[in-house]
C-alpha cells in the first residue's frame, strides 16, 4: 500500500475516532493524543489539530475554552450534523466490515 493512500486511511480512522469521542463527552486535544496512540496511532499534534480544524469548519464539531487550573483549554463536541454523519459512517464500516473480513482472514 502507498504512503499516500495509507495516510488517507489512517486520517478518515482518526476523523471516526475523533466523532466517536467528541459524540461521547468533551475532548481536548492531549487527551485525544493518548486516546489514539492506545490504539497504535502515531499523530503528532501538527496533524490531529488540523484535523479538529477541518471538523469544525466543516460543521461537524463546535469548539469551546474553559479555563482549567488557570491555562485555557481547547473542547470540542460533535453537532448535530456531526452525530448524523458518525451514524451514517458507522454504517457504511459495518457493511465494509463484514465484506472484508471473513472467517478466511
Amino acid at each position: 500500500m502507498s504512503d499516500y493512500v495509507k495516510k488517507r486511511l489512517f486520517q478518515g480512522f482518526i476523523c471516526l475516532h475523533i466523532l466517536h469521542h467528541a459524540q461521547e463527552e468533551p475532548l481536548y486535544g492531549a487527551w485525544m493524543l493518548e486516546e489514539l496512540s492506545e490504539h497504535g496511532y502515531k499523530v503528532s499534534p501538527g496533524t490531529l489539530y488540523p484535523i479538529f480544524h477541518s471538523l469544525e469548519k466543516e460543521g461537524f464539531l463546535y469548539s469551546y475554552d474553559e479555563n482549567v487550573e488557570g491555562k485555557i483549554r481547547k473542547y470540542y463536541r460533535t453537532t448535530e450534523m456531526g452525530d448524523r454523519e458518525l451514524m451514517e459512517m458507522q454504517s457504511y464500516l459495518k457493511e465494509l466490515v463484514g465484506e472484508v473480513i471473513t472467517d478466511d482472514h
